[in-house]
């Protein structure tokens, strides 16, 4: 099995957590100062201000009718300071490949705003890190209110080649980005991967028949559209048993869906509605990340 696809399935695998890298190494670390993230544009939820059509990739995309979004807890009170999520990922028939940390580190300002910082942490581990050594650190600033991302960095170290990128969100383009630090133009509403796991924590699927949302994954922006396809499955995981909804994730890029790729996130039915599993299918194997341990720190 070659090294690119022994990269894309284990990156697949992570990328509803941490998302970004593989899409980074695609496009050769690109490190201009301003970048134009073009994609489809979606409805905003009941948090978002108002989208607006943004130029990129042959024009103004303009916004589409979607179902209701309502939320079981406001973000601002259903994110929790200090915790810590552990996981390990399981690619084919190779258990524990990888292990992942989540964690919520502090809400502060952050431009004026009430943000949390989030973070995610990934390491490989042998047999995989023999041919593929990966320590990358993910942080999002992410609006208390809405999830939305405010500045997205990716600390890449993979095979000993080290990568910093730190990108601040426009959507008017009128904010000017200190050095240092990337302008990234996205749509107004969007959600990095770390905020748009946390916000999807708090829908009330029992009145939101589909979710969707721009996520900029640190190079490309994407639609991402997410359903509730089992209210209670059971799952076993390292971490033990769980009740817990089963949510489908599509990704559509330039509104085509992905086809190559399927992901499902597993929210526990408890009062966090804790992610005990991702599952990502792809042509050559499928790949489980899943929980081991959630605690605090």
């Amino acid at each position: 099995m070659g090294l690119r696809v022994i990269r894309v399935m284990f990156i697949l695998a992570l990328l509803v957590c941490a998302g970004g890298a593989y899409y980074w190494f695609r496009a050769n670390h690109e490190t201009e100062r301003r970048t134009l993230a073009s994609g489809p544009l979606s409805e905003p939820n009941r948090f978002d201000r108002p989208a607006s059509g943004v130029s990129g990739g042959g024009g103004v995309h303009r916004s589409a009718p979607s179902a209701g979004v309502g939320a079981r807890n406001d973000p601002e009170t259903l994110v929790r300071a200090g915790e810590v999520l552990e996981y390990s990922a399981n690619v084919a028939k190779l258990n524990n490949v990888a292990d992942l940390r989540l964690q919520v580190d502090e809400r502060r300002d952050f431009l004026g705003k009430s943000a949390w910082h989030l973070q995610a942490f990934a390491h490989t581990e042998n047999p995989l890190r023999m041919v593929f050594a990966l320590d990358d650190q993910f942080d999002s600033y992410s609006d208390a209110a809405s999830m939305t991302s405010l500045q997205y960095e990716m600390h890449l170290n993979e095979r000993g080649q080290k990568i910093d990128s730190v990108q601040r969100m426009t959507a008017t383009g009128r904010d000017v980005a200190p050095q240092n630090v990337t302008e990234a133009r996205v749509l107004a509403g969007t959600r990095d991967p770390l905020g748009m796991m946390q916000y999807l924590r708090g829908v009330d699927w029992s009145k939101t028949p589909e979710v969707r949302s721009p996520v900029y994954d640190g190079h490309k922006l994407y639609d991402v559209r997410a359903r509730e396809e089992s209210g209670s499955q059971e799952v076993s995981v390292p971490a033990g048993n769980f009740r817990a909804s089963k949510i489908s994730i599509h990704v559509f890029d330039n509104g085509v869906e992905m086809k190559d790729a399927q992901f499902a996130l597993y929210l526990a039915n408890n009062a966090a509605r804790t992610p005990v599993l991702i599952e990502a299918v792809i042509p050559v194997a499928t790949a489980r990340v899943e929980l081991v341990k959630a605690g605090g720190r």
